[in-house]
């Protein structure tokens, strides 16, 4: 499958890199630290949203700010923990810095940290600090466009979460799930693959001609 762009925009955790390792000690944790018992995570949708939603679900208004900034110092404290996922270096390293960029739900202190764990120092990050309404709001997509100087129709998001799914459609995006974090019918995209070892890119003036190896004709959807 081929699918023309002139910027591609990548979420971080679960697309570009796992710190799944380090995630679940850090949030284990933290729990202890907070009282928060398994029970209340298992209602509560981690992957893909701000810290500091998932903080607010969890423990009482006062101590929303405290909670998140703990969270933060330990997921970076353990930011070595993080590994890149099979063709990330190589297809970034094929790519313009100017034609792509890094839309996380994390904030940029930690996905610097994270990303340079794994050697990717993205030109262009838009994290958790830079907006006012995260994923699966549009506005972390939209700002990404707009920073690159893109026409959010040309863009390609590359995603892994239903939740940054939802995001890129309602960005007018056209998308590629990966299935490295859920299962294939759960993801709603233009493509699917299983990650990025099955993509990559030509680059011209024209744009951006990005190749889908035994991609998955995915099934857009409008909810």
């Amino acid at each position: 499958m081929k699918l023309s762009a002139d910027a591609l925009l990548f979420d971080n955790d679960g697309t570009l890199i796992s710190s799944l390792r380090s995630v679940e000690r850090c949030w284990r944790q933290w729990a202890v630290e907070y009282g928060v018992g398994a029970e209340d995570f298992a209602r509560i949708e981690l992957h893909g949203r701000p810290s500091v939603e998932i903080v607010a679900d969890l423990v009482p208004p006062g101590r929303v700010t405290e909670a998140n900034t703990r969270i933060e110092e330990l997921e970076i404290a353990d930011a070595a923990g993080t590994e890149a996922l099979p063709g990330t270096v190589r297809l970034l390293d094929s790519l313009p810095a100017a034609r792509w960029a890094v839309v996380t739900s994390a904030t940029r202190r930690l996905a610097l940290a994270r990303l340079a764990g794994v050697g990717v120092r993205p030109g262009t990050l838009v994290a958790a600090d830079d907006i006012t309404r995260g994923k699966p709001d549009p506005e972390p997509f939209l700002l990404a466009a707009a920073r690159l100087g893109v026409d959010p129709a040309r863009c390609l998001v590359f995603e892994d979460a239903p939740v940054g799914l939802r995001s890129a459609r309602a960005a007018g995006m056209r998308s590629v799930a990966l299935t490295t974090t859920y299962p294939r019918e759960r993801l709603h995209a233009d493509a699917v693959v299983t990650d990025l070892s099955q993509v990559s890119v030509q680059v011209s003036d024209a744009g951006l001609e990005v190749l889908l190896e035994d991609a998955d004709p995915g099934a857009p959807s409008t909810h």
